[in-house]
């Protein structure tokens, strides 16, 4: 369980906490929008200082019905951000959330993205899996049907789980024809899903050890929180730490959040609870 990014091996351990940067108007949770540049560096800073190891970087909204953003704009929102950051925070891998393949190149050539995370599993740009090969970086492989705008309409599956695990295998194999040696696989919570299949796919997370490769996961303040609580989003962390800490206790390597503080104290206990129980083994 590695992946390079930066020139650094990451052995992943012990989980890491990836935070959550947008730069956009329209994200679902209010508090996470980085509209200026002194909001950027800020929130950067959070991270950081905070314990998150990686900061992920998004110039288009994926919330349900979201708007169309232009590739422009989507360029000009991300290359600024991660520009900024990499100047202030040079060792802290970043992120970059697009579907895109060319913000996906200009990020990692121009402004020193290290790692590539696609919402879409290439499904929306067919360059993507080439140039991700092509750049040599870890690849974050989401799973999700048709995209932002549609998604919630597609939730129909014959056999759920069994779909998702196919998903992966062939797109695994289709990156590692092409070379990608880097895959992080993302379930993709609240992505083409419903509460109760959200919900199923955390109960089998640990079969996805079968792949052998790094799991992250997204539950931050989503909606299969907060409409299963008849809550919001803004009401949402204390669901989040639990289902973070559920997803831990079943193998995930990686969790992106919008609250870093909190998602490092849950990775503290939790790597606490193991090293009781490895203690165990030796008795």
């Amino acid at each position: 369980m590695n992946f390079n990014a930066n020139g650094l091996i990451w052995e992943l351990k012990e989980p890491i906490v990836m935070g959550i940067l947008n730069v956009t108007p329209d994200s679902f949770y209010e508090n996470s929008r980085c509209t200026d540049n002194k909001s950027i560096l800020k929130r950067a800073e959070e991270i950081v200082l905070q314990g998150g190891k990686i900061i992920d970087i998004g110039g288009y909204s994926s919330r349900p019905g979201c708007d169309e953003v232009s590739e422009e704009e989507e360029l000009h929102r991300v290359t600024n951000a991660a520009n900024i950051i990499r100047t202030a925070f040079p060792e802290v891998p970043i992120s970059i959330d697009t579907f895109r393949a060319k913000v996906a190149e200009k990020c990692v050539t121009e402004c020193g993205a290290s790692i590539i995370n696609d919402i879409s599993g290439g499904e929306i740009d067919n360059k993507m899996f080439e140039t991700v090969a092509k750049l040599g970086v870890p690849y974050i492989l989401m799973h999700m049907k048709g995209n932002p705008q549609n998604m919630t309409t597609n939730t129909h599956y014959s056999d759920f789980m069994k779909e998702i695990f196919m998903y992966f295998a062939e797109k695994t194999e289709k990156l590692r024809l092409l070379g990608v040696k880097d895959i992080i696989l993302d379930p993709g919570f609240g992505f083409s899903k419903t509460i109760d299949q959200n919900y199923e796919l955390l109960d089998n997370l640990e079969a996805f050890s079968i792949f052998k490769m790094p799991i992250l996961v997204g539950f931050s303040r989503k909606r299969m929180i907060w409409q299963l609580l008849d809550s919001s989003p803004t009401e949402s962390l204390n669901g989040t730490s639990v289902l973070n800490s559920v997803a831990l206790m079943k193998g995930a390597n990686i969790i992106r959040v919008h609250d870093v503080k909190e998602a490092v104290e849950v990775v503290k206990i939790h790597k606490e609870l193991n090293n009781c129980s490895a203690k165990k083994l030796t008795i």
